[in-house]
C-alpha cells in the first residue's frame, strides 16, 4: 500500500484544481486517489497510479478520479481504466455488490434469486494510448466475458442462481436475448457486460429488472446508493463458482425460443429480397443474421466485419454504430456488387438496427432511425384495427407520429430517451391498461421506437431488439420489390402523405470532467437565456422537461432529475429543436427537425427540408456554445461528429485557414504543403485526416481557391 508525500499530494490537488470546473471536484478526486493507493483490494493498479501522478497527467487523474461513473441511460459505462470514473474489475465489482443488495432489499434477504449475465465480445488494448506504453498495464487485455466471470462469481457466492453463456463457446447472449431470458427464466434481474457501439477502449455494465427491462427513477437511484455505499466485495473465484454448481450455461434450446418470438412479426410469404448483413464484428450474426436466412431471404454476410473482434478493425474509425454511413461502407460495396435491395446492420449488442436500401437506378440510400421508425411503424400499422398503440421517444421523428395517427392509432410520443420509459409503458399497460392517456393491453403496442436506431416490438423482450424490426424491413422489401418498387419508394410514399422530413443530429463530444462542466452549463444558460428566435424563426413553445408543473411531475430523485435535462423548442408546427446531455457518452446530442410539404418532387422537398434543418440546428449550436463563451468555426461544425469539440475548434480556426493560406501562397511546394498539413492534423489524433475531411468538402464547396492549391488540399483529404 503507497501514500502521498505531502509535496506530491499538494502538487496533484494544485494541477487538478486548475483543470477543474469546480474546485470541489479536484478534492473528490485527491480522496479517491488516496483511497486507491490504500486500499489492498486494489493494490495491484498502485505503481500504474503512481507513475501518471509523476507523470503529472492531471486530466486523466481528474476525469478518472473526481465521481464514480454514473448511471445513464444505458446504464454505467465508459472508458477502461484506473479509478471509480472508470470500467475496471472494481467498479464492475462494486456495481454487481450493490446491485445483489438492491434485490435482496426488493425480494428480501433469503428470497431465492436467479440472474442473467451476457457480455460482447470486448477486449482492452488502450488503443487511446492513456496509459504509458512500458508500463506494466493489469488492465491490458481484459475482456467482457472476464467481467462477465467476475460477477458470476459475486452473484454466485451470495446464493444466485446465475445464467451465461459458456465462456470460450463462441456463442454470446446479446442484449435483447438477455431481455428475453430473464422473463422466460423468471429471474429477478441481470447484467450485460458491454459497452454496445462505443470506442473499443470502453465498456459497460447495464442491470436489468425482473421485467427484463432497465430499472427506472425513483429505484435506479435506490440501487446507485447501494452501490455507492458498498465497502467491500464478497466473491468468489470463477472456479470456485462453478464448482458450487449455481453458473449454468444456457442452451440451445432458449435460444430457438428467442428467435421464434422474433419471427412472429412476420406476416406474408414474400422473401424475395436479396440482403447484406453486417454484425460489424459483435454478435449480431447470432440474432438477426440466423433470423433473416431462417425466414428464407438471401443473406450475403460481409467478410471483413464476420469475426467478433471487440476492436472492430473493419470497420472505419472503429466506431460500430449502425447510426453512422461509415461503419457500412464495405457493406455498401457489396450490396453494390451483388445488386442486393437491402443493406442490414446490428451494433456489437445486437440491439440497435440500421441499413439501406437500393434506389431504381442501383445506388443506395443510407436509412436513418427516425425514417427506419417511420418505414417499421407503416408496416405494423397496416390493416390493423383502430386503436393499436404506437410508442416514441421525444427526440425521434414527428413523421412516426403521423404515420401512427393516420393508421388510427394511439400515440405516446414524449418520452424521455432509453427503452427502458418505452418498457415502462409497456408494463402499466401490462398491469393497469392504461398509460397516460392510452388505454389497452401490451399487445397492443406494435411499434415502440427511439431514432437512436431502437425497437421493441414484442412483449416478451423490453429493451432494443434488432431481430423484429429486421424482418418487417426485409419483408417490406421484398413485398415492394415484388409490386416493382422498392423500399426507398415505400419512404418516399410517406413524405408525400404527411410531408418531406429531415431530422438532424449534431453531437458535441466534451470529454473529462472539464467537459462535462461544459456540457451541464450550456444547459443551465439555455434555461436563463432561453432564445426567443432560432435561424429567424420564433420559438413558439419551450419546454423544460425538469419543470415539475409540466408533464412528468415532480423530481423523483436525482437519476430522474438527470434523465430529464432535456429542452424542446417548438418553431411552428413543422419545426424543432431539442437539446440534452448523453446518458452514457461524453457529449450533449442536439436534434433538429424540419418537415416541409412535398408533391411530386420529393427530392427538391428533401433538399429544401435538409437544408432547413440544418440551418436550424447551426444556428442553434451558435447561441448555445456562445452562452459559455465557445465559438466553433462553420468547417468545424461539418467534421465528423466523433471529433471531440476542442479539436473541430482547433481545426475550423487554426489547421484549415493556416492549410489554405500555405497551399496559396506563391511557389508552394504541394509535397510540403500536403506533409505540413497532415503533421498539423496528426496532433488532433490518428483518425484526424478522415474525421476532419467533412470540414474540408464543406468549407471547399462554398470558398474559392486556386487550382493548385485545391488539389494539394484536396490530396490531403482524399476529396
Amino acid at each position: 500500500m503507497s501514500t502521498l508525500s505531502p509535496s506530491v499530494r499538494s502538487t496533484l490537488l494544485a494541477g487538478m484544481t486548475s483543470l477543474a470546473t469546480d474546485p470541489a471536484d479536484a478534492e473528490s478526486a485527491l480522496a479517491s486517489i488516496e483511497r486507491w493507493l490504500s486500499d489492498a483490494a486494489v493494490a495491484e493498479y498502485a505503481p500504474l497510479l503512481e507513475e501518471l501522478i509523476r507523470l503529472g497527467e492531471y486530466d486523466l487523474l481528474l476525469d478518472s478520479f473526481y465521481r464514480v461513473l454514473p448511471f445513464g441511460t444505458g446504464g454505467r459505462r465508459g472508458p477502461v481504466g484506473l479509478g471509480p470514473n472508470r470500467m475496471n474489475p472494481w467498479t464492475l465489482g462494486t456495481s454487481v455488490q450493490g446491485n445483489l443488495e438492491f434485490m435482496q432489499d426488493r425480494f428480501g434477504a433469503e428470497a431465492p434469486l436467479r440472474v442473467v449475465i451476457a457480455s460482447d465480445v470486448r477486449v482492452f488494448r488502450d488503443l487511446r494510448g492513456a496509459f504509458p506504453a512500458d508500463m506494466v498495464n493489469p488492465l491490458l487485455g481484459m475482456t467482457s466475458i472476464d467481467l462477465a466471470k467476475q460477477a458470476a462469481a459475486i452473484y454466485s457466492r451470495a446464493g444466485c442462481e446465475v445464467f451465461m453463456a459458456e465462456p470460450g463457446s463462441g456463442r454470446y447472449l446479446a442484449t435483447p436475448e438477455l431481455s428475453f431470458l430473464i422473463r422466460k427464466l423468471d429471474c429477478q434481474g441481470g447484467l450485460n457486460v458491454s459497452a454496445s457501439h462505443n470506442h473499443p477502449d470502453d465498456n459497460g455494465g447495464k442491470f436489468y429488472t425482473e421485467q427484463g427491462a432497465q430499472e427506472t427513477p425513483p429505484d435506479d437511484e435506490r440501487m446507485v446508493d447501494l452501490v455507492a455505499a458498498v465497502e467491500q466485495v464478497h466473491s468468489w473465484t470463477w472456479e470456485e463458482a462453478l464448482a458450487s454448481g449455481r453458473v449454468h450455461f444456457v442452451g440451445a434450446d432458449l435460444h430457438e425460443e428467442y428467435l421464434d418470438d422474433g419471427m412472429r412479426v412476420l406476416r406474408g410469404t414474400e422473401r424475395g429480397a436479396r440482403i447484406v448483413f453486417t454484425n460489424l464484428h459483435g454478435v449480431g450474426d447470432q440474432t438477426a443474421g440466423e433470423a433473416l436466412e431462417r425466414a428464407g431471404f438471401d443473406v450475403h454476410y460481409v467478410p471483413s466485419q464476420r469475426s467478433h473482434d471487440g476492436l472492430f478493425p473493419g470497420v472505419q474509425f472503429r466506431a460500430p454504430n449502425p447510426e453512422y454511413p461509415t461503419a457500412l461502407v464495405q457493406a455498401t460495396e457489396l450490396a453494390q456488387s451483388i445488386e442486393a435491395d437491402l443493406v442490414l446492420a446490428t451494433d456489437p449488442d445486437a440491439d440497435r438496427i440500421g441499413g439501406l436500401a437500393r434506389r431504381d437506378d442501383g445506388s443506395f440510400r443510407f436509412l436513418t432511425g427516425n425514417e427506419l421508425s417511420s418505414l417499421v411503424a407503416a408496416a405494423r400499422f397496416a390493416d390493423q384495427p383502430a386503436g393499436k398503440i404506437g410508442v416514441k421517444t421525444e427526440v425521434t421523428t414527428q413523421l412516426f407520429s403521423r404515420v401512427v395517427l393516420a393508421a388510427g392509432g394511439q400515440l405516446v410520443d414524449h418520452l424521455l430517451v432509453g427503452c427502458k420509459y418505452i418498457a415502462q409503458v409497456m408494463r402499466d399497460l401490462e398491469t393497469t391498461g392504461v398509460s397516460g392517456s392510452v388505454t389497452g393491453g401490451v399487445d397492443d403496442v406494435l411499434v415502440g421506437t427511439e431514432e437512436s436506431h431502437g425497437f421493441l416490438l414484442s412483449a416478451n423482450i423490453r429493451d432494443k431488439d434488432a431481430i423484429p424490426p429486421a424482418l418487417v424491413l426485409a419483408e417490406l422489401a421484398a413485398d415492394r420489390k415484388a409490386a416493382g418498387s422498392s423500399l426507398v419508394g415505400a419512404l418516399e410514399d410517406l413524405y408525400r402523405e404527411h410531408g418531406a422530413v429531415a431530422n438532424i443530429q449534431i453531437p458535441l463530444v466534451m470529454t473529462g470532467a472539464v467537459g462535462r462542466g461544459r456540457i451541464l452549463a450550456i444547459q443551465e444558460a439555455l434555461r436563463a437565456n432561453t432564445p426567443s428566435s432560432i435561424d429567424g424563426r420564433p420559438v413558439t413553445d419551450f419546454a423544460d422537461r425538469r419543470d415539475e408543473a409540466g408533464i412528468f411531475g415532480p423530481i423523483v430523485s436525482g437519476t430522474d432529475a438527470a434523465a430529464r435535462d432535456v429542452l424542446a423548442f417548438t418553431l411552428g408546427p413543422d419545426h424543432r429543436i431539442v437539446i440534452r446531455p448523453s446518458g452514457t457518452e461524453p457529449k450533449t446530442k442536439i436534434y433538429a427537425e424540419a418537415i416541409v410539404p412535398a408533391g411530386d418532387d420529393i427530392s427538391s422537398a428533401l433538399t429544401e427540408a435538409d437544408r432547413q434543418a440544418r440551418s436550424l440546428a447551426a444556428d442553434f449550436v451558435r447561441q448555445a456554445l456562445a452562452l459559455i463563451d465557445m465559438e466553433l468555426p462553420d468547417a468545424g461544425l461539418h467534421c465528423s461528429p466523433l471529433l471531440g469539440i476542442e479539436a473541430r475548434i482547433r481545426f475550423g480556426g487554426q489547421i484549415l485557414p493556416q492549410a489554405v493560406a500555405a497551399a496559396t501562397e506563391e511557389g508552394a511546394v504541394p509535397s510540403e504543403v500536403i506533409a505540413a498539413v497532415r503533421a498539423n492534423l496528426s496532433g488532433l489524433g490518428g483518425d484526424a485526416v478522415g474525421l476532419t475531411a467533412p470540414g474540408w468538402v464543406w468549407w471547399s464547396a462554398r470558398n474559392v481557391v486556386t487550382d493548385s492549391a485545391r488539389a494539394m488540399l484536396d490530396e490531403v483529404w482524399g476529396a
